[in-house]
């Protein structure tokens, strides 16, 4: 349906969540190295329950590849400051989801590949920094599979 993709994620426990959730909503999940741990990591396990089965998953020494690779539809970035606010945006089936760290998010040569009209962000109060990795994942995930009428549910 979408796809996912991780800019070198760092914490086990996020990766984890976003394994079971691409499992549960039928998306695919691009992990982009280096990643901040191993795949087969107990936490990442715990995380994950026995979804990595379940879901797909694959891995890619940096974004360039990834993405010809993959030649998504469109690709989003999501990214605390977008442009737009995630949820006016039409997601198609075959669009990718770009996520960035947990701890810097994504390096500026990224964020000036793309037009910001494809910078989304999640609405949050003045002051706040930012949204767990796996949070913002799910809440993204989860408007663009309900327009999409939940397919697949």
């Amino acid at each position: 349906m979408f796809h996912v993709i991780l800019y070198q994620p760092e914490i086990p426990p996020n990766t984890g969540n976003v394994i079971r959730l691409c499992a549960n909503t039928g998306c695919q999940l691009h992990l982009i190295e280096p990643l901040g741990f191993r795949i087969d990591d107990a936490s990442v396990r715990r995380a994950g329950l026995d979804y990595r089965e379940m879901a797909a998953v694959h891995s890619y020494p940096d974004l360039e590849t990834c993405l010809r690779q993959l030649q998504p539809a469109r690709l989003l970035i999501v990214e605390t400051g977008g442009v737009d606010c995630y949820s006016r945006q039409q997601y198609q089936p075959g669009d990718a989801l770009l996520f960035g760290r947990e701890t810097s998010g994504l390096p500026q040569s990224v964020l000036d590949a793309l037009p910001d009209a494809l910078h989304v962000s999640i609405p949050m109060r003045p002051g706040n920094r930012s949204l767990n990795l796996s949070n913002a994942v799910a809440v993204v995930v989860f408007e663009a599979w309900r327009q999409q009428g939940f397919a697949g549910s």
